[in-house]
């Protein structure tokens, strides 16, 4: 019964309709009745209270009251046209006021007719308003589930102006209810159930549309994201365990000669502890009999691309060849200069292939790489084409992960008979709900420390009337033969945001100084290639002093002489990007600097995001602090790269305790049971096709 009436079309559900159900589907991504009843609300308001008019200020929140229509009339023409009703409850008048809906609005509220209202008071011309009530009849209300709190749901412009609002898409799941409450099979095991003390499935969905009290609407979000994060989290641990147990690895049984030659000979700097232990997992792993899969996560300038190319001579020392595949050609290119600079004097052939690589090239690189001859190679996406082949890929390393998609990755594990080991590097620390999430099938390694003689930036914030006093302090550390980037969050000035913009900056900074004494370079995304290469090679040669750019600089660019990084209108930046962009500097033995420009006026979230910035250099800490802020789907686009299904109710920020809860217990089940054979089980496996027909396809790819 479950699934035969969740699957159904939403257009056959009573008062919907083919035109209303395409609006739901475009504009919701609402296709069946089983997507309608899982569009939980997003808040809930108690409307057991009612006011009286002369109780009302236009600071309260959204209040309800019971009056009379005394008048109503349309004013005004074009734009400015608008509905306006007056209404009493004996204690005083309201004004309600409209400005769509006018024609349908007014045959509505016919002066004399009694209504409930609800709606948040504004103050206008120093008189309180409703700016587009909600508006019913008291003695004609629909016979609905009543509900203490009232449920609101998020909707769209094309919706409402289509007359599908919050309230009626609550009168739609009150439909949808009166169908199915009662008749839904359960989704988790009874033993589960029993265990957890976790409300039934068909009280939860009652509940959290129409909750009969503020416990029972707990007690519903409880089992519904427990539900959710819980089946994320069977989905991922079953596919480890298959990975682990099933999927033979290709044995780099030994550390040999060009591992020991490189390690004594060629190696820039003494590895930190945090390196050397990366590299006892990492040759444990490739060393096992098992297929590595291993997240490799550490702050810009940690040292990862060394523990990379050390990764990489094991795999030479075997005989496997490796690939090393990056996002765009700057950061390939980057790369394949690297790697030919530390591994100079070392029998090892590396080459390098991008979009950009001529055919004839082409031809060769693939030569080489399907004799052998060829023992790494570099590139982007162009690494996983059809026709690039390997002798025998041991290796394959991913470096910054968020930004290639699963079936991506999937492509580069087809490349051998057997998958080679995999080795996914990211500089965006990950917080540890997310990666228990997103990279839950991988093991993780974490590089805590920096490379010796390096110290920590210094952050601080000023606000703008401090100008004067940063130049100051830019001119001292100029003389002391550092260089400086100033980063805009605009090119130009804008007139829906009020941000400082890169041309006005640098006009500004420009004058404040300038030729010949000192040279400002300029690098943004709308100049030609030709031209912003020209801007990055003066401030990397050190010709110019000054850098001002948007934040294309933000990965790739190292510049060790760079002591100082300038944010302006910082609290237009997220967590991640500040922090991202303050690791451009540091790079050095000097002591380096980030200054935050801010305005006064900052929200409460952006005041949260400049405190955590100025305290804290860790970049867990303050990815923690950003998904607390801004949730997951925010982050780096995570959520895109292998979520196995969309998250509607819980939070991997907020709910962090209900999710490590989720996986123990699916580890518990798992263990017992690994293959969810036992009938009890039975419901597991059902449900698991159910959220994802491809999740169990797609989660065994790294």
């Amino acid at each position: 019964m479950q699934s035969d009436i969740l699957d159904k079309d939403i257009k056959f559900l009573p008062g919907i309709g083919p035109r209303r159900a395409e609006l739901l589907n475009s504009e919701l991504g609402i296709r069946t009745f089983g997507d309608l009843l899982s569009y939980y609300p997003y808040k809930h308001v108690d409307r057991t209270r009612f006011y009286k008019i002369s109780q009302i200020t236009g600071d309260l929140p959204y209040i309800q009251l019971e009056g009379t229509i005394v008048h109503s009339g349309i004013t005004g023409a074009g734009r400015n046209k608008r509905l306006t009703a007056v209404i009493s409850d004996g204690t005083g008048q309201l004004e309600l006021v409209w400005f769509k809906g006018l024609r349908w609005v007014n045959d509505l509220v016919r002066p004399g007719k009694k209504f409930l209202v609800y709606g948040k008071p504004t103050t206008f011309n120093n008189k309180v308003n409703l700016v587009h009530p909600e508006m019913e009849d008291p003695d004609k209300q629909e016979k609905q589930m009543r509900s203490a709190l009232q449920s609101f749901y998020n909707t769209s412009e094309k919706l409402k102006n289509n007359f599908i609002t919050s309230r009626v898409i609550s009168k739609m799941q009150n439909r949808l209810m009166g169908l199915v409450y009662g008749k839904l099979e359960e989704t988790l095991p009874e033993k589960l159930l029993a265990k957890t003390r976790l409300m039934s499935i068909n009280e939860a969905l009652l509940n959290i549309h129409f909750p009969q009290s503020v416990e029972k609407l707990k007690k519903a979000e409880a089992r519904l994201k427990f539900e959710e994060l819980f089946y994320l989290q069977l989905n991922i641990v079953r596919q480890k365990a298959a990975r682990t147990g099933k999927v033979r690895g290709l044995p780099f049984a030994r550390v040999g000669d060009l591992f020991n030659r490189f390690y004594h000979n060629h190696l820039p700097f003494e590895l930190t502890s945090a390196q050397k232990r990366v590299l006892k997992e990492i040759r444990r792993d490739t060393g096992s009999g098992k297929q590595m899969n291993r997240l490799l996560q550490g702050d810009v300038g940690s040292g990862k691309t060394l523990v990379a190319v050390m990764s990489m001579l094991i795999a030479a020392d075997n005989g496997y060849q490796s690939a090393l595949m990056a996002p765009t050609e700057i950061l390939a290119s980057q790369h394949f200069t690297t790697l030919q600079k530390i591994l100079e004097g070392l029998p090892l052939q590396i080459g390098l292939l991008t979009g950009s690589t001529v055919k004839k090239e082409r031809k060769i690189l693939n030569d080489k790489l399907l004799s052998g001859e060829l023992n790494i190679l570099v590139g982007t996406h162009a690494l996983i084409e059809e026709t690039v082949r390997f002798r025998e890929l041991g290796l394959a390393i991913i470096d910054e992960q968020h930004r290639f998609g699963v079936a991506q990755r999937a492509r580069i594990w087809k490349k051998n008979i057997h998958p080679p080991h995999v080795l996914v590097m990211t500089a965006t620390p990950i917080p540890r709900t997310l990666a228990m999430t997103v990279y839950g099938d991988l093991d993780v390694s974490v590089i805590d420390e920096l490379p010796p003689g390096r110290k920590p930036v210094i952050t601080a914030n000023y606000f703008d009337n401090r100008r004067e006093r940063l130049f100051g302090f830019i001119r001292k550390q100029i003389a002391l033969g550092r260089q400086i980037y100033v980063v805009y969050p605009l090119i130009k000035e804008s007139e829906k945001m009020d941000y400082k913009d890169l041309e006005d900056g640098y006009e500004s900074i420009s004058r404040a100084f300038p030729p010949p004494d000192y040279v400002v370079a300029i690098v943004h995304g709308r100049m030609k290639s030709e031209d912003k290469e020209t801007g990055m090679q003066q401030f990397v040669t050190g010709r110019a002093q000054i850098l001002v750019s948007t934040t294309v600089i933000e990965v790739g660019v190292d510049v060790p002489n760079a002591s100082v990084m300038v944010i302006e209108s910082a609290e237009r930046f997220g967590l991640s990007q500040l922090h991202q962009l303050r690791g451009r500097v540091g790079r050095g033995a000097d002591q380096s600097y980030c200054i935050l420009m801010t305005s006064h006026k900052l929200s409460n979230e952006a005041r949260q995001r400049i405190k955590t910035m100025v305290d804290t250099n860790d970049g867990f800490e303050i990815a923690e602090a950003d998904m607390k802020l801004r949730g997951p789907g925010d982050m780096e686009g995570t959520m895109q790269s292998g979520f196995p299904f969309d998250l509607k109710i819980s939070h991997l920020g907020r709910d962090s305790r209900i999710l490590e809860y989720a996986r123990e217990q699916a580890f518990i089940i798992t263990e017992d049971d690994p293959m969810l054979e036992k009938p009890d089980n039975k419901v597991l496996i059902r449900q698991l096709r159910r959220l994802n027909p491809e999740m169990e396809e797609w989660s065994r790819i790294s």
